[in-house]
């Protein structure tokens, strides 16, 4: 019997060396990995974040359960491969293979000036690092596309027809994406039909990847977050990707102290939000997921889910037995449910659907699986 905790979402953070990545991984984790720089083949840090959602908290007030279960998103700092910023082909060996099995991408420039931490010459240029950092991210996927070419072109010899056909379709394709990725486009923003996506989905390259931008600020540039955001987002663009900017320092620090000290400092800066909230926020959102919930009064708990995902998978998602003897699934839109404050007010008014199988989860649902077994 299989019991799981929804699909895992783990984020890759890189960045060039003092840029301060594995300070923002402590903030974004409440973790207290070593933030001295240490090099390739080292493992990389792990740690788990709850994701925000202000919902649960309702959730909570109408189910009344024991306990309360946010999502989750996981945290892989990278070691870095190369101490010379923009070094070609600096992301490979286990630094590329543990990049290659996150879901999304976070890069970390740094944007802040701090005499007692050194830097590269050319002084600190966030937009430089970042574009730097792409740079290697192609790199590495040029690599790969360049090795599976020359293996094609090894595979003509004494191939049959019907080989040939198909080594010929994927050369053809290879070759369009390799050009276009030379040209600057990341596989991301490349328009690519599903049979086109479905050969590469095993190359696991990088710039296919979701991509957060995240300037890592000093705590003199706080009051800057807002604009510096917005001019981001205006150079870093698509639909599959996201730009934030926090001072990893600070929120490192806040993250250790409890929660009344912690709103107090924050006042004192005049830097009430959470930059480490809107992070984790940011990480799980630039993904193509979801949220749903489930609630009764021993647990009320979110879950994440692929876009387009059937009821029988998401019940899957919960437990195997709810798959296996799946019956079918009561749902009621979240924002449905807390306007009417309980569930037998929501079907009272006729809110609360009965769904089969196929039923495609959306965000916000929230679902009771009825199952047999």
């Amino acid at each position: 019997m299989r019991a799981t905790e929804g699909i895992s979402m783990d984020v890759g953070i890189v960045g060039l060396p003092q840029s301060g990545k594995t300070t923002v991984f402590n903030a974004v984790t409440r973790g207290s990995a070593e933030t001295t720089t240490y090099g390739a083949g080292a493992s990389p840090n792990l740690g788990v974040a709850k994701v925000p959602d202000g919902r649960l908290a309702v959730l909570e007030g109408i189910f009344k359960p024991k306990r309360r279960v946010p999502a989750e998103v996981t945290y892989v700092d990278i070691a870095g491969a190369s101490d010379s910023p923009g070094e070609s082909g600096a992301i490979v060996g286990e630094s590329l293979n543990h990049l290659q099995r996150t879901d999304v991408l976070l890069v970390v420039a740094r944007a802040f000036d701090d005499p007692s931490v050194p830097y590269a010459a050319g002084g600190i240029d966030p937009y430089r690092d970042s574009e730097t950092m792409l740079d290697e991210l192609a790199n590495a996927d040029l690599l790969i596309l360049e090795r599976r070419l020359a293996r094609i072109s090894e595979g003509f010899k004494g191939a049959k027809p019907p080989e040939r056909e198909a080594l010929n379709k994927e050369q053809s394709l290879l070759n369009r994406l390799k050009a276009d990725l030379e040209s600057g486009t990341a596989l991301r923003d490349q328009e690519l039909a599903v049979e086109d996506a479905r050969p590469i989905e095993g190359f696991r390259l990088l710039t296919a990847k979701p991509l957060i931008i995240l300037f890592n600020v000093g705590e003199n540039q706080l009051s800057e977050v807002a604009s510096l955001e917005e001019e981001l987002s205006s150079t870093f663009t698509g639909p599959r990707i996201r730009v934030a900017a926090l001072c990893g320092k600070l929120e490192m620090e806040l993250v250790q102290m409890d929660s009344e000290d912690q709103r107090e400092f924050r006042d004192s800066l005049e830097a009430a939000d959470s930059g480490v909230d809107r992070m984790i926020s940011v990480s799980h959102d630039v993904s193509d997921v979801i949220t749903f919930f489930t609630g009764n009064t021993n647990e009320v708990r979110a879950w994440t889910l692929a876009r387009g995902t059937p009821a029988l998978n998401a019940a899957g998602n919960i437990h195997s037995d709810l798959e296996r003897g799946f019956i079918r699934a009561e749902v009621v839109g979240y924002d449905d449910l807390a306007r009417c404050g309980t569930m037998s007010e929501a079907k009272k008014n006729g809110l609360v659907r009965q769904e089969g199988k196929t039923y495609v989860v959306a965000e916000g649902d929230v679902v009771n699986v009825l199952f047999n077994v």
